[in-house]
This record gives structure tokens, C-alpha cells and sequence, in this order.
């Protein structure tokens, strides 16, 4: 138990320095090559912070535990708008000011209907990953022509603020790259591992260590963003952390994991798991744009909603 338990800890601390890591090369990469800050923020920021998701994710469809990748891309789902911003919207109030992401708010839900859907038979299959990819590149395309957009917005302005502060060379961007994808994939060999050594030791089922073990360990990069973002008063990068966050595990990570090893839904992913993810994404959405006032604002009265919901659901898993 207890190297199972040091693999889990060790894996989970490397993966959110390397996630860190990653991005943060990834953005200073793409801004030496003349990427514009709106787009950086979109796709690379974005989508990037969901990288030990899709790692995590991928090693354990390749290892024949598809309910770990599975448990994981929800569960962080799950983590991402209960306990990330929520935790963050208690350090300080987030105000929704970009247009993109008020766009992206709809986008969310509707993914997370299809989805519903698509796990409501009990079968991920190979072709219904394929659309899952299909439609991440939909959403990619609509991200490169939106973010080539001349239209001012307070996420590129935010990312501009960011990379500026940074003024990573080009050779320090390469590095931090390389290094940051060599130590994802270490990691999140060592996370599986240990996260299915626990599950057999405790008789715990997969889809339980996905959804709370590896799916908290693999969204710690999104927290330690949004939270230092916010206090930076950049509310609209904290925001669109979560948001390109969880459009990718949804569409990216279940679609790559699915291809690899078709998916057998447990009846509690639809009728638990899937409700309290498309709950939350429905309350974010009707946050973000405060209805009927159109000023979104996430306070921290609904913050300390937002973690509440969150431990009665992780009691719920546990209890259950």
C-alpha cells in the first residue's frame, strides 16, 4: 500500500509541475511564432491545461482501465467547475467580461448533452469517439478563426499581460516544452499505476479512483491557474482555463481514450456522474450570464455553493 500510495503522490506533485511547465512553453512558443494572445489564450492556454488529463487518460486506455480514463475526464469536469472555481470565486469574486468565453458558456452545455447521449447506452465505441474527435476539431477550427479575429477582448488581453511578465526566450520555450511532455508522460504512468495498485488494495472500483484519486490530481494544474490568474485580477484567463478545460476532456480525452480502447459505461457514470456534470455546466452557464441581469459574476456566496456540491458529491462516491 504504501508505494502504491508514494507512486500516486510523487506522480500527481511531478504532473502538475511539468503541466505547468508545458503550458507555460507551449504559450511562449506559439507567441515567438507570432500567435496572436486571443488565440494563445483559446487554444493553447485553453486546451493545454487539460494535458495530464489526456495523458493520464490515454496510459490508462493503453493499460485495458478505459473506467480510469473515463472517471478521470468527468470527475475533472466535475473538479473543475465545483472545486476550482469554485475555491477561486471565494479568494475573490470572478467577472465574466470576455465575449469568447460567454460564447463558449452554450458550447459547454450543448457538448455535455451530446455526450449525456452518447454514455447513455452503456457503450463508448470506437465510432462514437471518432465523432467525439470530430466535433474537438469543429471546435478547434472555430478557435483558430475566432482567435485570428482582429476584435479586441479581455482574454488576449490578459494572455498579452501574462506573456509579457514571463519573457521566456525562445530556447527557454523549446526547453520548457520538452521537459514538461518527457515528465507528463512519466508521471502519469506512475499516477495510473498507483491510483489501480489503491483500487485493488481497497476494492474500490476504477471508475472511483477516476473520478476523485486521479481526477483531482490531474485538475491541481487549473486550480493553481485560476487561483493565481484571479488574484492578478485576470478573472477571464481563470475562467477560460475551466471552460477550454472541460470542452477538451469532453470531446479530446473521452474521444483519444475510446479510439484506443472502446468504453463500457457503468449505469452510475449516466445516471450520477453524467447528471451532476451537466448540473453544474447548466448553473455555470446561467451564472456566466447572469440571467435576466447579463452581468456574470461568480460571487463568493456561489462559491462556497460550488465546494459544498462538490464534497457531498465525493461523500456520495464514497458512501455509495
Amino acid at each position: 500500500m504504501m508505494i502504491p500510495s508514494i507512486a500516486v503522490v510523487v506522480g500527481v506533485l511531478v504532473l502538475v509541475w511539468s503541466a505547468n511547465r508545458f503550458v507555460d512553453g507551449a504559450s511562449a512558443l506559439a507567441y515567438h511564432f507570432g500567435m496572436s494572445p486571443l488565440l494563445i489564450g483559446m487554444v493553447v492556454v485553453g486546451f493545454g491545461t487539460s494535458s495530464p488529463e489526456l495523458v493520464v487518460s490515454v496510459q490508462a486506455a493503453i493499460d485495458g482501465v478505459p473506467a480510469i480514463a473515463l472517471g478521470n475526464a468527468y470527475g475533472s469536469n466535475i473538479a473543475n467547475i465545483a472545486l476550482i472555481l469554485g475555491i477561486t470565486s471565494i479568494i475573490m469574486p470572478i467577472t465574466v467580461r470576455s465575449k469568447i468565453l460567454k460564447m463558449e458558456l452554450p458550447l459547454l452545455a450543448v457538448v455535455t448533452g451530446v455526450s449525456a447521449y452518447i454514455v447513455s447506452d452503456g457503450y463508448v465505441s470506437r465510432l462514437e469517439s471518432v465523432l467525439l474527435l470530430m466535433l474537438f476539431s469543429v471546435l478547434m477550427g472555430w478557435s483558430l478563426y475566432r482567435g485570428r479575429m482582429k476584435t479586441p477582448d479581455t482574454l488576449g488581453d490578459e494572455v498579452a499581460q501574462e506573456l509579457k511578465a514571463t519573457n521566456r526566450s525562445l530556447k527557454q520555450a523549446v526547453s520548457a516544452v520538452i521537459v514538461g511532455l518527457v515528465l507528463l508522460v512519466l508521471s502519469s504512468r506512475s499516477l495510473v499505476w498507483g491510483a489501480v495498485e489503491i483500487a485493488q488494495l481497497l476494492g474500490m472500483s476504477d471508475l472511483v479512483i477516476g473520478l476523485t484519486i486521479v481526477a483531482i490530481g490531474t485538475s491541481l494544474p487549473e486550480l493553481a491557474s485560476a487561483v493565481a490568474a484571479t488574484k492578478r485580477g485576470e478573472h477571464d484567463l481563470a475562467l477560460g482555463n475551466v471552460l477550454g478545460s472541460n470542452l477538451f476532456n469532453t470531446l479530446a480525452v473521452v474521444g483519444l481514450s475510446g479510439v484506443i480502447h472502446p468504453i463500457r459505461v457503468e449505469s452510475q457514470i449516466f445516471t450520477r456522474d453524467m447528471m451532476v456534470m451537466s448540473a453544474l455546466t447548466v448553473s455555470l452557464f446561467i451564472i456566466g450570464y447572469r440571467f435576466p441581469r447579463g452581468k456574470g459574476r461568480i460571487n463568493r456566496f456561489e462559491g462556497v455553493f460550488l465546494v459544498l456540491c462538490y464534497v457531498g458529491y465525493t461523500a456520495l462516491l464514497f458512501l455509495g
